[in-house]
């Protein structure tokens, strides 16, 4: 049994019919393949991180753009802009400042890459940046978000989760995906915080838009 959730439809934030459709592999797959190329990533060396990465980019930018239908789960509403802004600042503040000053044990270590050193050419550089800058601020929030709180938060509280609207989920369901996300990071308790803020957030609503932002 999960906790009990309200039912009612809440206003341009149900799961349109079109939506309800979708398969669990095209939430999964973006999130797959990144993970994959990620792995990779760490054993390749900073010699070919570049095209490495560029080719993940490419490769779960096409997955997405096959993927789409899952895009309605994404619901522009400029009303909830200024709380997603405030609870991304207070992610933000959370994340450096603990990881910082808080010593605690991380779950490995991150391949630090330095483009300004490791790529002498302006030119590649500057190409690299954008695409770097593309993967972090665009594609990566709808990729996670489509996959932990539209899927998957809703799949731990029901298993058929097309009978629940986005941003309905239970207690227990957010608890373990706020555990599946830390252990993804080796910065686990930031990250923690992280998948709980975000899913507060979602919870108060209902806007898969408001965690991307």
């Amino acid at each position: 049994m999960t906790e009990s959730e309200p039912t009612l439809p809440v206003s341009g934030t149900d799961v349109s019919d079109r939506s309800a459709e979708v398969s669990w592999l095209a939430y999964c797959a973006p999130m797959i393949l990144f993970l994959v190329i990620t792995w990779l990533e760490g054993r390749v060396g900073a010699r070919y991180y570049v095209p490495v990465y560029a080719a993940k980019a490419a490769v779960v930018t096409l997955a997405l753009i096959l993927c789409r239908r899952t895009w309605c789960d994404i619901r522009p509403q400029a009303r909830w802009i200024p709380a997603a802004v405030a609870v991304g600042l207070l992610v933000f503040a959370e994340w450096v400042w603990i990881d910082r000053h808080l010593p605690y044990p991380h779950l490995g270590a991150r391949t630090a890459y330095n483009p300004f050193t490791a790529i002498p050419d302006p030119g590649t550089r500057a190409m690299f940046l954008a695409v770097r800058f593309y993967g972090l601020v665009l594609m990566v929030p709808i990729m996670e978000e489509l996959f932990w709180r539209s899927f998957l938060i809703r799949w731990f509280t029901e298993p058929d989760y097309t009978k629940l609207r986005v941003g309905q989920f239970s207690n227990s369901a957010l608890a373990f995906v706020s555990a599946a996300f830390a252990v993804s990071h080796p910065e686990w308790l930031v990250a923690a915080i992280c998948a709980l803020a975000y899913g507060l957030l979602l919870r108060h609503t209902r806007s898969l838009f408001a965690c991307v932002v």
